[in-house]
């Protein structure tokens, strides 16, 4: 099996790097394709999978397809591919906001994957969702989820409103929890701790939450009723964030996320 990444940014290249790395291919059956001069030069320098910079040489020979460029790009990128595919081959596709419709038609093929990946695959710790079209075979599909898993977890979905959805809640998700991280960092800075130390406190304060949560079956709501006492400081700092609505005002910027992914399709 072959597999080509097309689109060199930080997406592309951790898929590229990730599967190239996993037991699931052979050693160079992972290529890459990229048009800035620049990133095909860097890109040449790493040994573990093929760099090219002509579709036409590489596009042909793979079996499973990854694109990996920006939205705006996709129109005149599924032009220049769809004279060299064929229709055995499965289209994974991490663009925000192109339906599985619009890649089928566009392209003329009728295998093809829609997936959401995170940030956090960039260190072998992200989420994906993904739907595919009904054309895509069981074994297929296996193959489609062990890829997206050399970089994390993946979850398949049955509507692609959920890929929408998952782009507020997990797409976005990171940067809402640097925001956090971020106003943490900057009260402890004021309360006095050095700049080393407010990170320390901070990201330690995090991970273990996460394990906690991770290894139990609790609920938030429970953990935090653990963490706060009638009376005691959490309790004095969650009701701050209640009476402020930080609850609400989450909820309602993942909405927003959620609104601008379905908005970005319908522009593109």
């Amino acid at each position: 099996m072959k597999v080509l990444v097309i689109g060199a940014g930080n997406m592309g290249l951790t898929y590229a790097e990730a599967m190239s790395r996993s037991k699931l291919l052979k050693k160079r059956n992972v290529m890459i394709l990229d048009n800035s001069p620049e990133k095909i030069l860097s890109l040449e320098k790493i040994s573990h999978f093929d760099v090219f910079k002509d579709m036409e040489d590489c596009l042909p020979q793979a079996d499973l397809v990854f694109i990996a460029v920006k939205p705006y790009h996709s129109a005149n990128l599924f032009a220049k591919m769809k004279p060299l595919l064929n229709q055995g081959q499965v289209i994974i596709s991490i663009m925000a906001g192109i339906t599985i419709k619009t890649m089928k038609e566009a392209l003329g093929i009728d295998k093809v994957v829609r997936a959401m990946p995170n940030l956090p695959a960039q260190v072998g710790k992200g989420i994906t969702s993904y739907m595919t079209s009904d054309e895509i075979s069981r074994i297929e599909l296996l193959t489609v989820e062990n890829l997206l898993d050399t970089t994390g977890k993946s979850i398949r979905v049955q509507s692609e409103n959920y890929i929408d959805a998952s782009t507020g809640i997990s797409g976005s998700g990171p940067a809402y929890v640097f925001y956090f991280m971020h106003s943490m960092m900057e009260a402890a800075l004021k309360m006095g701790f050095s700049k080393i130390d407010s990170k320390v406190l901070v990201s330690q304060t995090f991970e273990g939450a996460v394990e906690l949560f991770n290894q139990s079956d609790l609920s938030p709501n429970s953990w935090m009723d653990k963490v706060a006492s009638k009376g005691g400081t959490t309790r004095a700092a969650l009701d701050s964030m209640d009476d402020n609505n930080v609850k609400e005002l989450i909820e309602e910027a993942a909405y927003a996320a959620f609104n601008r992914a379905v908005e970005l399709g319908k522009e593109i």
